[in-house]
């Protein structure tokens, strides 16, 4: 019993029918399930956070297809690595690669697989926490198919636990009794395996025959026992997520404590600067417009530096982020913005903002009567901009801080009563 595997390698599915979670790629009749039993499978990249599948589904679809599998870690291998398993391949025809973290691959690491992968040699199957789009180079990503595997619902995880008690208990001849789970899922974030490891924590952390699981011996065992900053990804959102929101709290102390967590972590320096890009814009926005100038700066100086002097540079800007003012407004414009559009459909644009490229168009009234606002003092006119339907709909409500207060004021002025400024 001593020497058992971790419960979630012994969980580990080995058919789709067993896989928990994912319903939208593989659940019956989804696009990849499709595909995996067509028997015709493309290059693909599994993007979505820690423990949703991804490493997983790679060996399941290997199994069903009775193909070759090699794998590969991009924190331990080279290009020597890619090119031995490539001749190998050559041999053993169909074979599926599976690289994990294939996102910590350089530019000469990807471009060594792409012969192989536009020739059929090898099917490719990447995993990656990080978006694609910005960490695998285009001619490879745009030779694979990507899909999106989500954090595990609430459904899914309680179905996981179940089924790890009952290896439990049959392994370790113990009773395990839930009592509350509301810790275990809250600690999982949606990760089979840090669920698992929890469970199995807990059970490894009672001596008695009959074990109760509770919220406080969750919090108790599982807390003792996280890591300063896990590199292979465990706590890789948590301090994300504790670092966004105390730059989002206005703590600047805060924010680069948990900057320092992930530097001494070894976390991608573009990751971190990827992330206060973004904050700019959706925390702070026209509240303090340079501080998206500020964070753009940041990204494109330490994409050139690198560690260890863009150290400097990373907490600068956290700094400056939690220290400024804040404005979810623009963030919000867009969301009331895209449900107008989902709610309201295809509405037609008024005839005098159209474009009349022709005179067939000019002749029906596209862009008649539109006034031009240079033509006019304070380079403004009145006239409706929105469809019909949905005119006089204020989407954008500025916040109350003084670059904001300006706005507002500017458009009360402009506007007057029609938008409520």
């Amino acid at each position: 019993m001593d020497n058992l595997p971790p419960l979630a390698e012994r969980l580990r599915p080995d058919t789709l029918e067993k896989f928990i979670g994912q319903k939208h790629i593989v659940g019956e009749g989804a696009i990849l399930q499709k595909s995996i039993l067509s028997g015709n499978i493309p290059s693909m990249i599994f993007w979505g956070p820690p423990g949703v599948g991804k490493t997983t589904l790679a060996y399941i679809i290997s199994k069903m297809l009775s193909r070759p599998f090699h794998t590969l870690s991009a924190i331990s291998s080279g290009v020597k690595d890619i090119r031995e398993v490539i001749e190998t391949a050559k041999t053993d025809k169909n074979s599926i690669l599976f690289i994990d973290e294939i996102h910590r691959f350089n530019k000469a690491q990807q471009d060594s697989l792409l012969g192989a992968v536009e020739k059929g040699i090898i099917t490719l199957i990447g995993a990656t926490t990080e978006n694609p789009s910005f960490e695998v180079i285009s001619p490879l990503l745009s030779r694979c198919q990507v899909y999106i595997l989500k954090s595990l619902e609430k459904d899914d995880l309680l179905k996981l636990l179940e089924t790890g008690i009952t290896e439990e208990e049959e392994k370790k001849n113990k009773k395990i009794k839930i009592e509350e789970h509301e810790a275990l899922l809250r600690l999982s974030g949606g990760d089979a395996r840090k669920l698992l490891n929890a469970l199995e924590l807990v059970v490894n952390s009672e001596n008695a025959k009959e074990i109760i699981v509770t919220n406080e011996k969750v919090l108790k065992y599982v807390q003792q026992n996280i890591a300063l900053y896990d590199k292979g990804g465990e706590q890789h959102y948590d301090i994300i997520s504790a670092f966004i929101k105390s730059m989002r709290g206005s703590d600047p102390n805060a924010a680069v404590y948990y900057l320092a967590r992930m530097i001494e972590g070894g976390e991608d320096p573009k990751f971190i600067a990827r992330r206060m890009l973004i904050l700019a814009s959706e925390d702070i926005g026209n509240a303090n417009p340079n501080a998206l100038l500020l964070a753009n700066n940041c990204f494109q100086a330490v994409d050139v530096i690198g560690y260890p002097e863009c150290e400097l540079i990373l907490s600068q800007t956290a700094i400056y982020l939690a220290s400024s003012p804040k404005s979810n407004a623009s963030y919000l414009a867009i969301l009331e913005a895209k449900r107008a559009c989902n709610e309201t459909g295809d509405l037609p644009v008024p005839l005098h903002i159209r474009n009349a490229p022709t005179n067939l168009m000019k002749d029906i009234g596209y862009g008649k009567n539109y006034k031009y606002a240079h033509d006019f003092d304070n380079n403004f006119a009145t006239q409706e901009f929105l469809p019909e339907k949905i005119k006089g709909k204020k989407f954008y409500d500025p916040q109350k801080n003084p670059r904001e207060n300006e706005i507002r004021e500017r458009l009360k002025k402009l506007w007057k009563e029609k938008y409520g400024y």
